[in-house]
Parts: C-alpha cells; structure tokens; sequence
C-alpha cells in the first residue's frame, strides 16, 4: 500500500471570516475558510482548496488585477504574497498591528493597506513597476481618528479614498499633483461602510453603518490632474545608519530601532509637511471641492421589519452602476445610482451578511454570512442562484463513503445530513429532519439509500435518488441512539442506545422493529455488520469495557463477549469480515479474531496522539497527554492499515501486523484554534495564575464570556466565545483505497494519494526502457510495449501505447496479458477514464479485459473494481444530464431531419415520374414519325446485341 497521501481538499467549510474576491474574469471566487483559502469555479461548479496554510485564520483577501498574485493577510498581521500560478507563498510580511483592508490599484501598479488608522502603499512585484523586491514602501498616509474601514481606488489608479471609523472619508493623491491637496470629507453620522468612486471620474460615493448614502461630486475631472515634481518640503527617503553592536544586542534589533527611528523622523516632517500645505491652502485657496449632490437614507425598509438594523457590508460596480447593501438583518438590495432606484431586494438567512461583492461584469453578486458559515453567488438579472452552499454551523460529528467512494454524507451536531459530491466539492442535498445532533450514519451497499441515528430518539432512512426521508425506526421507550450500522443486503438496521444499553433491530422493508437485543451494561457506542454477504455477524462495543459477537439471524440473542480491559470507543471490521478492530480508553488498537475471539495484536499509540495544552488547562500538556484515546478508526481498503484519530491534531496509518506507526498526518497548524501549543506563554501567567481562567464579561452583566461551560466537550450551545478545541471526530478510508477523510474541527479535509511524478516501476528490467516501447511500437507489437509500459508504471508512456493499439486488436492484446498484469492496466483504465475523451475506446479495453481475466478468481483487487465503477458512473451521470437536457432538442432535429428526407423523397419521385412521361411521349413521336434518337453507339450496341441473339 502507498502512503503518499497528501492534502487534497477541504469540504463542509464554505466560509469563515473576511472578505470575498472574484477572480479577472468573474467566473470564479475567492473565499477564506479558516487558515486556508479555497477558490470556488463557478463555470465548471468545481472547488479547490489550496495547499497552503496559515498560523492562524485569514481576514483580508486581495487579487492582482491579472490575477496571478494574491496576497492574504491573517488576523496576527502576517501577510503572505501567494502565487495564483503556482499556488505557492513567495514572501510574509509582518505587520505590526492588523489589518483592516487591503486593495490592489487598477493599473496593478500598486497595493494599499490599512493598519488601524495609517495607509502604507506598497509597489506591487512585477513588470508594470519593474520592482521585484516584495513589499516595497511607497508612501504613507494617516487616515483620521479612529481606524480605517475601507480603500477605494480611482480608475486611474491616481487618487485614493479612505474611509475612516470616525464617519470622515479622506482623498489622497498617491503622486505629487500641482492641483490637488488631501481633502476630507464629512456628512455621516455614523461610521463609514464602503465608498466607491465613479468610472472615468473622480465623483465619490460613500455609505455609512446607519444607512446614508451620499452621493459626491468633484469639480476636477482625471485629465486635470497634473503630477508635479516632489517639492522641497516632502519627507526625504529612509536612512538606515548603522550603529555599533553591543554584546549583547543583535543585528537585526539595531536595524529595528533604526527602522523606528526613521519612521518616527519621517511622520514628524510629514506632519510638517501637511501643516505646511495647510497654511499655503488657506493663503492660496484650495485648487479643488466636493459638493454634496444628495443623500439617501437605505435603512429605513429594513428597519420597519426590524429595529436596530445595521448596513454591514456594500459593494458598487461602476460599469452597470448597480449598488448592493447588506444589512444585519440578513436583507440584501440592490439599487441603481445615481438615481438610487431600488431594483431588488431579498432575505437569504436571519443572520447578519458579512461580506458582498460584485463580479466584474455587475452579473453575479457574492454574500456571505459569517454567523452561519453560507457563502452563495445570486444572479440579479434572472433572479438565480449561481451556487449557494452552506456548511454545518457547529462541529461535523460523522461521516461515510458511498460503495463506489463517489459521495461522502456527514452528520453534525446542527442535526443536519449533508451529502457531498467528492469530484466538485460541492454539498448537493442537505436533510434537515433531525431535530438533535446526529450521532451515526451509513451507506447501504447499493448506494440506494443512507440511514443516520440521532439523540432526537430516530432513526431515519434517507432516498439518495429522490431526497426524501422514507422510513423513520423509532423505539417503544424513548431512547437516544449513538450509532447506526446497515447489514450486507440493506435489509436490516441496527442502532445502539446512548442512554437506555440496549441494540434495536429494524427491517427497512417494512419499519417494524424486530428485536431488541439486550445484554451490555453501559451505553453501546458502537455497533458494526460484517462486510461479507454470507454473514449476518454484528459486533459491538460498550463503555461496560466489553465487545459482543451477535447473530442477528437468531432470535435468542446469543452472542459471545470479549474482555476489552478498559471502555471500549470504537470497533470496526476488516474488509475479510474475519478481524476486529476494537479502540479503547486507554489509548490501544486491539486486533481480534472473530471466529476464535482471540486477540491477533495489540496497537499502543496513547504517545503517538500528542495532544497540546489547552488555555485554561491547569496541567501541562505532558500530563494532559496521558489521558488520550483514539476515538475513531477504520480498516484500509486492503485490510493491512488502520487510520486511527482522537482528541488531537495527528491521524495515525498502523500497520496491523506488525503493529508498527506507519505514517502520522496533521490535519490542520491553525493556532487559532485551541490545543495546538505545547506550553502555554509566560506573558498569559500571572502571580495569581493563569489569565485565561478570568472571565472577560461585557459591558452589561451576564455578556458573553470567553470561557466555556466546564464539562462540555463538544457542542456548547451557549452564547460564549471562546476558541474551538482542534479535535478528528470521524475517519473513514475510500472504498476505492485512493484517498481517506477525516472529519474535524476545521471541516471534511480530503487526502489524496500524490498523482505527481513518482518513478514507481515493477518487474523492472535492464532492456525496458521508454525507447524500447517506442520501437515496439514501430513494429506494431502491442502487447510487448504494452507490458514493459506497465513494467515502467508511468501514466503518459501507457496511454500512449493503448491509444496507439488498433482498434481490432484490443481483444487479442488482453488475451496475451498475464493476470499480474491485469490488474494495474485496470488501475491505468480507472484513472484515464477520469480526463479522456475516447470514452467508448477505452470502454472497450474495460470490457475486455473483465471478459478475458474476470473468470480468474484473484485477478482483480476490490480497490481497481471500485476504482473503474467509481469513474463508470461519473461519467454516466455526466453524460445522462447532458442526453436530457438535449433530449428533446435531438428529437426535434431528428423528426425535421424526417421529414425533409420524406420531402426529399417525394420529390426524387416526382421528378423520375415526370422524367419517365417524358421518355413515353418521345419514344411514342418517334414511332409515328419513324426516326430514332439514339446514338450510332447506342444503334451499334443494339444491333451486337441482335446478332447476339
């Protein structure tokens, strides 16, 4: 088995905080999910997940006009310089404070960023400025009195707009201009939202948190604008001097307090400066000013619904002049400038609307809502959804794999079942008719329909194909179940009781229950039917530190218990259906044998776990460590691995066998999160303790606390704040052995076997070579270029040699190859079904190679059949909603192919029929006449065939 997993996706978090960015051609959107940034492609409703993380969450997102350079911006003030084509960081940047806002300039030349109420602009990196140094300070600006809310860029990228917390707007001019001095503007009563200047213009609009809108007019217009050269009185350039070294300073502290020392020399002569310019405007008068042409109040229909509703996020598109609010209140409208003309208007959710932005073309506008994790594209014209998706709004609880490793259903705590198309990463239907977390869900084998348990007392019975609830099992005494389980044939469900010790047996046919099955002592917690269709062997574990083998099949509820030592977490099967694998509280993986109910190994990985000291922790994280388990585990697709997770960071691969740590993955290195860190800062410890214990309350009493209940593990349903606990809650392999998740505190991540370029070759030998394949080629034999391609095991190289077999000769070629062969070209068809076009050709060697090999028992892996199954019906689906969406179109193109060709045909006939009468009557004139009208060839032809006679 190949352990090459690496990060592949990230599903079940849409959005968490920030801002929203849309890619140069609008087809796409930028959205910051937790450390990582996922970029969602609505043309070809795929998502992707970059690779690249952060310390802790992102708040500020902004793209390149080009589009190839992205910088994002954390809330501790580190700024990373991504590359959009590599998707690689090229330089951090830390800043001293956080950010508020960052912009790209339109011409690309430039970036502005707001550190609470100071404006740095920076060159960007690239060929427009020539300047590859990243992070280049071009000037520096002071915003006003309180922070800074919002930057906006004229068309000419010349002039910049500032909008301030203190309800002032300030214009800047990023070059030294002859008519043009920083002008405030005031008129709000409340703090500034967003402000936009007009296309081609310098005419401003800016919005305020109450809802004004005022609309700005400037008496100059671009072309004006002169740039003057830097006059005597500007801030001269950074001296850096150096200083001498003491013993027992460093060099890089002496250049820190150069760097504050110019900075503090340059903002005291700028402060010069501004006074300067003030006292020569006061003399000479201001070269330019803005009138204030109308103002317009936007919250006052919002607010007859609702009172204390707030603007919370606006966006203008200069193009169409179409201006969109968002309010608290969940409410969002659309409005026409400069007439302020109210075009639509539409609630999405109760909760407050984070972020709004309009693509470039004014088409599409994004919102996205913070509080409930819902990020979704609305088009204005046709009043559509683009894409709206929303994760769970607390923690995913459980998770499962469809039997072709196609979908991935999860459960959480907001006692919500989602499923999830693992190809584009987009959730499809969500079930909502759970009313408490769901504990436990399931696929059954023939992907027709998913069972999920929950605390609400039911379990419920899902439709895949119609997304319905179809059966709901209830028990005769209330009950909270804590795990579900569907046999082989998808006959019977099985749950276990949180609260009342028992297992209820359920037939899906016709809902009744069938038995109850009595016999642990504490709550069952995990319950699991054996993989194999001969089999009705179910297994399940207990906090009565006991495993039981029942026969569901029997109706005396015998069964056979296996001392677990200590509470029992989680038990599983191997896909043989011959060993257990059963998790304890004390931090081991023990293997079982199912006939024997003898113990085959032992696993101890407490100290693989690792778990990091949480803030309130009043023991170090050495100590905490002691107490960890793993929670969660799952067979591998081959039987030989186990993925292990628990209260910690790490997934764990052990090798059963032999027993042995494999490989350990961490899932995410967001310290934003709780439970990273191994010691806890000094400057957080007092003399009277730790200083995360103090309840911080607000102003009123009985606020929200930074504090979570004690003894709440997961789910704290209260209105605190406090940091999330990192945490795997589920773990599940893909049948088809390509790829794992893992469901945590950061959301469903993905990984993936690497599909990069690994030099993997079997059987190899000196005489197979890339050139000999060629020149088996050339002499047109197949199945030797065929088998030293998969000797080579490179993807390109035996894609080549298929295609190049004729079409005729594909039966022949898999009749020659040998059965170790068989099953990698499975594999090679598998993953070049995935991306080609040649369906039907490659269709045919799938055919084949199953008719020649599949009669052989051991042949083919259950990995490969899945694999290959898995692509088939992608594609069928694929093409089935392309053939019905064209259905009727082909048919009215195939009945008006019909009929011309009727039409056609009656004209042809027609036409001979005319053609004949006309023949008649020569041949008839010339009989009456006596002359003929054939050739002497014709007359010559007639009479050989006379003499012939």
């Amino acid at each position: 088995m190949k352990f090459s997993y690496k990060f592949s996706n990230l599903l079940g978090t849409i959005y968490r905080n920030g801002n929203l960015v849309f890619t140069p051609d609008g087809n796409s959107v930028i959205s910051p999910v937790g450390n990582r940034i996922t970029v969602y492609d609505l043309k070809n409703n795929k998502s992707r997940t970059l690779s690249l993380e952060s310390r802790y969450n992102y708040t500020n997102l902004a793209l390149s006009p080009d589009g190839s350079l992205l910088i994002a911006v954390n809330e501790t003030g580190e700024a990373q310089l991504i590359s959009m084509v590599s998707c690689t960081v090229i330089h951090r940047h830390k800043f001293q404070m956080g950010v508020q806002c960052i912009c790209f300039s339109p011409n690309g030349a430039f970036f502005a960023v707001a550190v609470q109420n100071v404006v740095l602009i920076f060159c960007a990196p690239g060929e427009i400025t020539g300047e590859y140094n990243p992070f280049v300070l071009r000037r520096k600006f002071l915003g006003g009195y309180d922070d800074v809310t919002w930057l906006d860029w004229s068309s000419d990228s010349r002039l910049l707009a500032i909008g301030c917390r203190d309800s002032s707007t300030k214009i800047v001019a990023i070059n030294y201009t002859k008519n043009f001095r920083t002008y405030n503007l005031s008129g709000h009563t409340d703090a500034i939202v967003a402000c936009f200047f007009e296309a081609n213009s310098l005419h401003l609009n800016t919005i305020s948190r109450n809802g004004q809108l005022c609309l700005w007019e400037c008496s100059l217009a671009p072309s004006d604008l002169e740039d003057a050269e830097r006059p005597k009185f500007a801030p001269p350039q950074r001296k850096r001097e150096k200083k001498e070294v003491s013993d027992n300073e460093s060099e890089d502290d002496v250049e820190n307090v150069v760097e504050k020392d110019a900075l503090k020399e340059e903002s005291s002569k700028e402060a010069e400066d501004v006074n300067h310019i003030k006292n020569e405007e006061e003399t000479q008068g201001h070269p330019f000013f803005y009138k204030k042409i109308t103002r317009h109040y936007l919250a006052d229909e919002p607010r007859k619904e609702q009172r204390d509703v707030q603007l919370t996020a606006a966006n203008y598109n200069t193009r169409t002049k179409i201006l969109v609010v968002a309010f608290s209140s969940g409410a969002f409208y659309l409005y026409e400038l400069p007439d302020v003309n109210m075009i639509h208007s539409l609630s999405i959710s109760d909760y407050p609307i984070s972020a709004a932005l309009f693509n470039c073309t004014g088409d599409w506008v994004a919102l996205a809502s913070r509080e409930i994790g819902q990020l979704l594209v609305w088009e204005w014209q046709s009043e559509q959804y683009i894409m709206k998706q929303q994760g769970h709004s607390s923690e995913m609880t459980c998770i499962a794999y469809s039997s072709d490793g196609q979908f991935i259903a999860t459960g959480g705590e907001d006692s919500k079942v989602k499923l999830w198309n693992t190809q584009s990463s987009f959730c499809f239907v969500t079930f909502s008719e759970h009313t408490s977390g769901v504990t436990g869900i399931q696929f059954s084998r023939n992907k027709k329909f998913l069972v999920s348990s929950s605390l609400d007392g039911t379990v419920r019975a899902f439709d895949i194909n119609r997304y319905r609830n179809f059966r709901t099992f209830t028990s005769p005494n209330p009950a909270q179940f804590s795990c579900v389980a569907v046999d082989y044939s998808g006959e019977l469900v099985v749950a276990g009781g949180q609260d009342v010790f028992d297992i209820f047996l359920w037939s899906v046919k016709t809902g009744k229950l069938l038995e109850i099955i009595s016999g642990h002592e504490g709550p069952v917690v995990s319950i699991a039917f054996s993989p194999v269709a001969t089999s009705s062997t179910l297994v399940s574990g207990s906090w009565d530190k006991t495993v039981k083998i029942w026969n569901c099949l029997e109706s005396n509820s015998e069964h056979e218990t296996i001392d677990a030592v200590s509470d029992v977490t989680n038990v599983t099967f191997s896909p043989n259906g011959e060993e257990i694998a059963v998790a304890t509280l004390s931090g081991n993986i023990i293997i079982f044998d199912i006939k024997s109910a003898g113990q085959v190994s032992a696993i101890e990985g407490r100290n693989d776990l690792s778990a990091g000291r949480l803030e309130t922790d009043i023991i170090t994280a050495r100590k905490n460590a002691q107490a960890n388990y793993f929670s969660t585990i799952e067979y591998s697709a081959d039987g030989e691995c186990i993925l292990a997770a628990g209260k910690s960071a790490n997934i764990c691969i052990y090798h059963v066998r032999e027993a042995i740590l494999l490989k350990k993955f961490e899932i995410t290195q967001n310290h934003s999160l709780d439970g990273l860190n191994d010691f806890i800062s000094r400057k957080h410890l007092s003399e009277f303790g730790n200083m995360a214990l103090v309840e911080e309350r607000e102003e009123l009493e009985g606020g929200r606390v930074a504090i979570r209940l004690p003894g709440v593990q997961r789910g704290d349903m209260s209105s605190r704040r406090f940091q999330q606990e990192v945490r795997v809650f589920s773990v599940k392999f893909s049948p088809t052995g390509q790829a794992f998740a893992a469901a945590g505190t950061e959301g469903l991540c993905i990984y993936a076997l690497d599909k990069g370029v690994v030099f993997d070759p079997f059987d190899l030998s000196l005489e197979v070579t890339p050139k000999a394949v060629h020149e088996s080629l050339k002499q047109q034999n197949y199945t030797k270029a065929l088998v030293m391609s998969l000797k080579l095991n490179e993807p390109n190289l035996i894609a080549l040699v298929l295609e190049r077999v004729p079409y005729k000769d594909i039966e022949l070629v898999c009749a020659d190859l040998a059965p170790e062969f068989a099953q990698r070209l499975l594999q090679q068809l598998a993953r070049h079904l995935q991306s080609t076009p040649h369906i039907e050709f490659y269709l045919q060697w799938s055919c084949c190679l199953l008719t020649k090999h599949g009669n052989q028992d051991g042949v083919f892996q259950h990995t490969g059949l899945l694999a290959l199954h898995e692509v088939l019906s992608r594609k069928y689906e694929m093409l089935n909603k392309i053939c019905d969406y064209n259905k009727y179109t082909l048919k009215v193109l195939l009945d008006r192919a019909d009929k011309l060709k009727q039409e056609n045909e009656g004209k042809t006939n027609a036409t001979e029929e005319d053609s004949d009468e006309e023949m008649l009557l020569i041949r008839s004139k010339d009989n009456e006449n006596g002359q003929s009208h054939f050739s002497d060839e014709e007359e010559s032809d007639s009479g050989s065939e006379e003499d012939m006679v």
